[in-house]
């Protein structure tokens, strides 16, 4: 018999979205009335069983259940649908068959534009530098700097990586750094999952730790009816011991890494690196004015990328547009001619196009729940879990509850905003602060993220060629010390 070879993330995906489609047969279809704000003709919009008009005032908010204040609407702040507490119904079945399960990852790229036109557009942009041979030379230069203290360098990373995403959850803008990153990981004798640990692990303890996210922690704060600043002390022990705890566990695999190759856990599987032609270093090189032009202005790039998203309120089109000029900038410094430019640029794109319809195709699971009606019916059965729990239990519990709702609803203001007025009111029943309802959002968020298909660690893995299942086995140790942590922190919360 031939060994057994893991599925690609495509595959994975696609048995996801099947599975999903056959829990649309198997639960009841139900969904919350949910409130959105017009600001055309400044009314609240009710849609649902109940579907009506009702006035923009903070009474109308008071009287639906929810906290939140009448400014975060008229503001802005809060753009999606919010659900009601007490307004669960059963809905009719909608089934999804074979007809939706083919049309799920057409219309999740559809609907993943954004995000995969951005990483094109930046593969587009590694492309171009690559070209200049500016990244060969910086990347053997940092090598040579680092040696005997590489660990360092997961360290430093870890913690940039993790004040990122505390500050404006920095997680899709991670897959650029792949291309720069390996390399040197690679150069000082680390394996592949070593980058993609230290990267990806930093961002999801960011978000578990989030401070300050836009994305997270403030919506989700407006969404209870609390201020941002409570219970940030449970989120700062979060990101100070849960990043402690990261370092601990990728410093210990990499260091057993380099000492023996063969401690790896991709030893054995021919798994090649995606930038092998990187790994030859030339260490000597000479660096040239030119070359030092062309990394400052690499780097500057992506500082440009992380002060417009953290103070300017820039998404995706923003981003895509800047790493767009910046190729084109880089472009006529080389001196490049058109039709070398064209084909860097697009030989860039092409190397990361399956990692952009992996984000694509994992956008159809969501799609498949909502069409079926089933993500109501999954947070009504996990508040109704959680509903009889004592004070203590509550908050570990319901962090698992968030940790399994993640994995369904995959967006972290998508999950905040139809969980949160849910569980908060929950949460008022059972005599537990809502700012700590907030964390074991958070901090059960956080966690998904690092193993759910339908997020951004299936591209991650993509981009540096480790195996899903290989990722699984070495994240699991990692994720019951953060749990551990994460209960322990609410606990601490709620007593003091």
């Amino acid at each position: 018999m031939k060994k057994f070879k893991f599925p690609s993330p495509f595959t994975v995906l696609y048995i996801i979205i099947i599975i999903s489609a056959i829990a649309t047969w198997l639960l009841p279809a139900g969904s919350y009335d949910t409130l959105t704000y017009d600001s055309d003709k400044k009314i609240f919009l009710v849609s649902g069983e109940n579907s009506s008009e009702l006035p923009s005032n903070q009474q109308t908010l008071d009287s639906l259940g929810l906290k939140m204040e009448v400014s975060k609407f008229e503001g802005g702040k809060i753009r999606r649908p919010v659900s009601i507490p007490n307004t669960y119904n059963e809905q009719e079945s909608v089934p999804q068959g074979f007809k939706e399960i083919l049309f799920a990852p057409i219309k999740g790229i559809y609907e993943s534009i954004d995000i995969i036109l951005f990483v094109l557009i930046i593969g587009g942009f590694i492309g171009v530098f690559q070209h200049s041979g500016a990244l060969d030379k910086g990347v053997g230069l940092l090598a040579k700097r680092m040696e005997g203290r590489e660990k360092w360098l997961i360290i430093s990373l870890i913690l940039l990586i993790a004040l990122g995403g505390t500050t404006f959850g920095m997680q899709e803008e991670t897959i650029a750094f792949y291309p720069i990153l390996v390399p040197i990981f690679l150069a000082a004798g680390y394996d592949l999952i070593v980058p993609v640990a230290a990267v990806f692990g930093g961002s999801c303890i960011g978000l578990m730790g989030a401070l300050i996210n836009p994305f997270g922690t403030i919506i989700a704060s407006d969404a209870a009816g609390v201020s941002w600043t409570e219970g940030i002390e449970s989120r700062i022990a979060m990101l100070i011991l849960g990043a402690i705890v990261l370092i601990w566990y990728i410093v210990r695999y990499a260091e057993r890494v380099k000492a023996n190759p063969e401690m790896s856990m991709l030893n054995g599987l021919g798994i090649n690196s995606p930038f092998d032609q990187k790994e030859k270093l030339a260490n000597d090189a000479k660096m040239t004015p030119m070359t030092w032009l062309l990394l400052a202005l690499f780097g500057l790039t992506f500082l440009v990328m992380i002060y417009g998203v953290s103070s300017l309120d820039w998404w995706f089109e923003e981003m895509t547009a800047l790493f767009l000029l910046a190729a084109i900038i880089l472009g006529f410094i080389q001196r490049a001619t058109e039709s070398a430019f064209v084909a860097a640029f697009v030989n860039g794109a092409k190397d990361l196009l399956g990692v952009a319809l992996i984000i694509g195709v994992a956008r159809g699971i969501t799609i498949v729940l909502n069409d079926g009606l089933i993500s109501g019916t999954l947070l009504n059965e996990a508040s109704s879990l959680v509903s009889g729990t004592s004070a203590l239990v509550f908050l570990p519990v319901l962090m698992i509850v968030f940790f399994v709702l993640a994995f369904f609803i995959s967006s972290s203001s998508g999950l905040a905003l139809v969980s949160m007025p849910i569980m908060g009111a929950l949460g008022n029943v059972v005599g537990v602060p809502t700012e700590e309802i907030v964390n074991a959002y958070l901090f059960g968020f956080g966690l998904m993220q690092f193993i759910t298909p339908s997020g951004l660690i299936l591209p991650s893995l993509a981009m540096v060629n480790v195996p899903y299942n290989v990722w699984l086995k070495f994240v699991s140790k990692l994720l019951i010390p953060l749990a551990v942590l994460g209960a322990l922190i609410l606990i601490a919360g709620y007593l003091i």
